[in-house]
């Protein structure tokens, strides 16, 4: 197996863990541990997956991130698409695997929640397209900024993967009252697929936002972290 076969399945084995893990914790036992046990759970996969996969893939886990390391020269062209064929597909697993796990629960409906992501009436508080586009796209912002300062070679290297997954705990913090956040394409598009009807008719803003904000977080980290010459 090739070092760029390696990358794309360390992304798909890495983005099946924060789903499983993320929006496992919220269909599963999001009752139990609330808002902050479901925000702690998105954190905690990105940590753990930095840490087992960082140096194999870089660990992106999201197309936004890919796309916005791209658009900052930090990702090669050659791996943009396979990289986020890989989270699609990790994704898409994780959420198969949650679905079949959930029809064991007694009452158990796809239709009641299902982690998706949504605006207007789908939204946990009814926030309407414009509130959820603007939380969406600057919140992916604020991650891709805190991504390229965290792994600055500058800056301490052992303590990125915490600076990347309690950004993310917090991010969840601030907007799954609004749209139960994504700032992640592929994690969207993974539960949507099972959810169907409506989660798939609103999943566009669920790329077309992350990505916007990830391209805009990274180049502004690039811009104000250039060096003088």
């Amino acid at each position: 197996m090739n070092q760029d076969t390696k990358k794309y399945l360390a992304e798909t084995i890495g983005t099946f863990w924060l789903v499983l893990g993320g929006c496992g914790t919220a269909v599963i036992a999001g009752e139990g541990v609330g808002l902050v046990g479901i925000s702690l759970a998105f954190g905690l996969t990105v940590v753990t997956m930095a840490y087992a996969i960082g140096h194999i893939s870089g660990c992106h886990l999201n197309p936004a991130v890919s796309v916005g390391l791209f658009a900052a020269g930090k990702l090669e062209k050659k791996h943009l698409l396979p990289y986020i064929g890989a989270q699609v597909v990790g994704a898409i697993v994780a959420a198969a695997v949650l679905f079949a796990i959930m029809k064991g629960a007694k009452g158990f409906e796809v239709s009641a929640g299902f982690a998706s992501n949504g605006f207007g009436e789908h939204s946990p508080l009814g926030f309407g397209l414009v509130s959820a586009l603007l939380i969406e796209v600057v919140l992916t912002a604020m991650f891709l900024f805190i991504i390229m300062g965290a792994t600055d070679s500058r800056a301490p290297a052992a303590l990125a993967p915490l600076a990347i997954g309690l950004t993310l705990a917090l991010i969840h913090l601030i907007s799954i009252p609004v749209t139960n956040t994504s700032v992640n394409p592929a994690r969207s598009t993974g539960v949507a697929i099972f959810q169907h009807g409506w989660a798939l008719k609103q999943l566009w803003l669920f790329w077309l936002a992350p990505i916007a904000g990830g391209v805009l977080g990274a180049l502004a980290y690039k811009f104000i972290a250039s060096e003088e010459k």
